[in-house]
């Protein structure tokens, strides 16, 4: 007999690239005993942006990891990303990434 799941149109965790998740969760580690946990949750979201951009812009520059930490440039820009979209949703006062229209 095969079961039944009404799971249509819920989010498919199945999709997550998993091995990702642990570089992720590498850089995590390293700013929660650099700073604190959680530390980054009174950050405004203007400096995240700017951080998530040196690391992209280093990625892209040929620099695949961080000199610091050793961990992958898109893992530590994937956190920064990640704390600003928690913070616009649960810490508005912080969200003070103001964009502006790219030159042309």
């Amino acid at each position: 007999m095969n079961g039944i799941k009404h799971d249509t149109g819920k989010a498919r965790w199945d999709l997550l690239p998993w091995s990702e998740l642990d570089g992720i969760a590498q850089v995590l580690t390293l700013g929660a005993d650099k700073y604190a946990p959680n530390n980054w949750q009174g950050l405004s979201t203007d400096r995240l942006f700017a951080a998530a951009m040196r690391h992209i812009t280093a990625h892209i520059g040929g620099e695949p990891r961080d000199q610091e930490t050793q961990e992958m440039h898109l893992h530590h820009a994937v956190c920064e990303l990640l704390f600003i979209s928690w913070i616009s949703q649960n810490k508005p006062e912080l969200d003070t990434y103001k964009p502006t229209t790219p030159p042309q």
